[in-house]
């Protein structure tokens, strides 16, 4: 199991993780968020093992590759209305694609949607809720265990110390 910390923003943060050895650190490049940092400053933290991500919601493809350039990023998780050109020009290699299985109603529409982006990206990230992402809640999708998934896929949304070995055991991201 690969486990990722989001939003760090201190160095002391940083190297605990990394003393942890935590696989990938995350790194918010939103405005709007409380933990959104500068790509000088995440450039300066500490350096480890750890793959660097980058959390994008509404930068264009080539901000994207500025930021990933100037932090030092090894992977981009991209939020927000990202299409299949964006995820083309970043780098299917470097890409983390956010989907939403909420939005979906039948499991052959999201079924497509993931087909549809896997040349596209290296893993696909599951969200809870139908958009952004922090809010805190777990997905409750009963048909979500029956999916291929064409791509490694990650777990987000409400995981904490009580429901991720639950919820692994329940989807095996």
């Amino acid at each position: 199991m690969l486990i990722k910390v989001c939003g760090l923003t201190r160095a002391a943060d940083v190297a605990a993780c990394l003393e942890l050895d935590i696989d990938w650190l995350g790194f918010i490049f939103h405005a709007p968020s409380p933990r959104c940092i500068q790509p000088e400053i995440a450039a300066g933290l500490p350096k480890g093992r750890a793959l660097r991500v980058g959390v994008f919601v509404r930068q264009s493809a080539q901000e994207v590759l500025q930021i990933m350039d100037q932090s030092g990023l090894d992977l981009a998780q991209l939020h927000g209305p990202y299409s299949l050109a964006d995820c083309r020009d970043i780098g299917a290699d470097r890409v983390i694609k956010t989907f939403w299985p909420m939005r979906h109603s039948r499991p052959d529409t999201f079924q497509q949607e993931l087909e549809s982006y896997a040349p596209a990206c290296r893993y696909m990230l599951l969200d809870s809720g139908t958009s952004g992402g922090g809010h805190g809640r777990s997905a409750q999708v009963p048909w979500l265990s029956r999916i291929l998934f064409p791509r490694p896929w990650i777990l987000a949304g409400g995981l904490g110390p009580e429901s991720v070995l639950g919820k692994t055991r329940e989807l095996k991201p």
